[in-house]
């Protein structure tokens, strides 16, 4: 039985998943168990859109990638990723996304197979359930603390997910059209998309789910006193 530590430290992101279906019960089972995350003042400040739905789902990568190809970069209700990159931080993202292009064997001028990958997200890498995770819009005018607990949330998630032999993928990619989702599934006007999940049955034979990037040494980000 893998420890927590194991788990941890063997997941990996995949981005590519069986045409199977998530059982409703190890969804709730899942999302039960993901409840427990602590918060502030026990606030628990998630709301989740768990869709299995492949009609919901293909609506809103459609217009995700609609809106792409209108030119809009993004449009969203927070701003995931910082407007101005320190180096230390440029060169990981940017080491792991020739990384992953790399191993795909996509050359870096392939505009077309590098615009593939990239709406492959919202094709959910073919994964038959997205968990979106919403909160209130009252939660986050000014305040940081709700982020902070549903990063939480996002972990545990995932986590458990292994316990029912599922992976998962955090995406940040849909946080930038999180408008764009809260548009498709109507949600209600006070709400904000802060990420999604998506969740499915590997496909072990996808040469993508094998790549897995680096992570620095402590010595770079931990200090003992």
């Amino acid at each position: 039985m893998p420890t927590i530590t194991d788990t941890i430290i063997n997941r990996s992101s995949k981005r590519a998943f069986l045409d199977k279906p998530v059982p409703r019960e190890i969804q709730e089972k899942i999302l039960k168990a993901a409840a427990m995350t602590p918060s502030g003042a026990n606030m628990q400040p998630w709301i989740t859109y768990a869709i299995s739905d492949k009609d919901v789902l293909k609506n809103i990568g459609d217009a995700i990638i609609q809106k792409m190809n209108s030119g809009v970069a993004h449009d969203q209700f927070i701003q995931y990723y910082p407007l101005e990159w320190k180096p230390l931080y440029k060169k990981r993202r940017f080491e792991t996304g020739i990384g992953l292009y790399a191993h795909m064997e996509v050359d870096r001028k392939d505009v077309e197979k590098r615009t593939k990958m990239w709406h492959d997200n919202f094709r959910w890498f073919n994964a038959q359930c997205v968990f979106f995770v919403f909160t209130d819009k009252t939660m986050i005018d000014g305040a940081v603390g709700a982020l902070i607990d549903c990063g939480a949330y996002m972990q545990s998630i995932m986590l458990i997910a292994r316990d029912f032999d599922l992976e998962s993928c955090p995406q940040g990619s849909t946080t930038e059209f999180g408008k764009v989702v809260a548009r498709v599934l109507d949600v209600p006007d006070n709400l904000a998309l802060l990420y999604s999940v998506v969740l499915g049955y590997e496909d072990k034979d996808a040469k993508i789910n094998s790549y897995k990037p680096q992570r620095a040494d402590i010595s770079e980000n931990v200090v003992f006193i």
